[in-house]
């Protein structure tokens, strides 16, 4: 089945992020060192879920990467178990971990150890004990709760400044349905599958198949949209449970209620991928980069993803630097063609822009007031291609000294 999203019905933002048959819990483990820092977190749905979950494209997988995909061949989970502090990727012992922590969370919750997600962040190349888990999974277990998601959000940050959350309401069929999801990223942001880690769920009845599909589209146009710093790491996932709770009638093909389903789900997963860009590390300001007018919208992706991953694209925005010069090398070493010689670039605040570049060429602009509308928290790019019916947006960041602070001491 191949569906497009089409429809943009309204969806009610909330700030209560409970869905129907969904528990979650996250605590301090002895993972990480400071004990005020959570650092295991757990989801639980009292009956096993259709599942849907896209995992890095990187050719090297971390450990829960391989046993979640596949504990999720038959796309059914009832739990979702993560750590930060430690990546679990590229360790002598780490299938033996990832499967352990599932193990312990099957015992615990007394389902299916198949049944079970498994997810980690953090260093890369170090090895973890099972000891925080034999202690840490049942104390989690014994802490899920209906309100527990703010706790779970918090248990899966690493160097992220704040936790990132998104929930609607909407119906579908008559019934009230709800769509929530929590997610952790600020470094290594380059996905092409999904995004760091990216938990959500839905009550919402929809078939596995359909699920999956959804997920794929939504994707493309927010997680995908996003880079912060060109790297994609080893242990990107994007997971959706739903647990059909709320007694829809099962969505299994294109229609209405798919295309609720659809949008709503969109709208979670941009604004977490917006928060994403957000926190990027070091960043002070969220970059999106419109493109418009491109031959197809392929090529607009293209060129509006390798704009806002620009590292001197990036370090004039910090700066305030409306270099337009660095705009236009972006987009010309992005696939997809265009004619130069018709693109129109502006830039701005999201409340004003001004044009800087016509027709392949610079025009005159005031320096001060551009320097004004880029020392903005949030700022646009606007590229028009004049050349077809193509658009695209993608999300980033600007790149200040703190980003290299934040890496050069990561393991310290």
């Amino acid at each position: 089945m191949v569906i497009k999203m089409t429809m943009f019905n309204e969806v009610k933002v909330i700030d209560d992020y409970s869905v129907k048959g969904f528990k979650a819990a996250g605590i301090h483990s002895g993972i990480r060192k400071n004990p005020n820092k959570k650092d295991l977190a757990m989801i639980y749905c009292e009956k096993k879920c259709n599942t849907a979950a896209l995992f890095t494209t990187n050719k090297v997988k971390a450990a829960p990467i391989t046993v979640s995909m596949a504990n999720l061949a038959d796309n059914r989970a009832q739990a979702v178990i993560v750590n930060s502090g430690n990546a679990n990727a590229c360790t002598p012992n780490g299938h033996e971990i990832a499967r352990a922590m599932c193990e312990l969370t099957a015992k615990s919750l007394e389902i299916d150890v198949q049944d079970v997600v498994v997810a980690s962040t953090g260093v890369i190349g170090q090895e973890l004990s099972v000891a925080p888990f034999v202690n840490g999974i049942p104390a989690l277990v014994d802490s899920l709760s209906e309100i527990g998601f703010s706790d779970a959000a918090n248990a899966i940050m690493t160097t992220d400044t704040f936790p990132k959350q998104s929930a609607v309401e909407f119906e579908i069929d008559g019934k009230t349905c709800r769509v929530a999801g929590f997610a952790k990223g600020s470094g290594m942001i380059n996905p092409n599958m999904a995004t760091m880690l990216a938990f959500i769920m839905t009550d919402v009845s929809i078939s596995p198949e359909l699920l999956k599909e959804t997920l794929s589209i939504v994707n493309e146009d927010t997680f995908n949209a996003v880079s912060v710093d060109g790297d994609t790491s080893t242990n990107d996932m994007v997971c959706v449970m739903s647990s059909g709770l709320a007694g829809n009638t099962e969505i299994i093909g294109d229609g209405d209620d798919c295309q609720i389903f659809l949008r709503t789900l969109y709208t979670v997963m941009l604004n977490l991928a917006r928060e994403i860009a957000r926190d990027g590390e070091g960043a002070t300001k969220l970059v999106g980069c419109i493109v418009s007018g491109a031959p197809n919208d392929s090529s607009a992706k293209s060129i509006a993803k390798s704009v806002v991953s620009s590292s001197l694209v990036k370090a004039a925005l910090g700066a305030a630097d409306a270099n337009w010069g660095r705009i236009l090398c972006a987009m010309g070493y992005a696939e997809g063609e265009f004619d130069v010689n018709q693109a129109e670039v502006a830039i701005g605040s999201v409340e004003k822009s001004i044009t800087v570049c016509k027709n392949g060429t610079g025009v005159p602009f005031s320096e001060e007031e551009a320097y004004a509308l880029l020392s903005e928290s949030e700022i646009r790019i606007y590229i028009d291609l004049h050349s077809g019916e193509g658009h695209a947006t993608a999300w980033g960041c600007d790149l200040t000294a703190e980003y290299v602070r934040i890496n050069a001491d990561y393991r310290s």
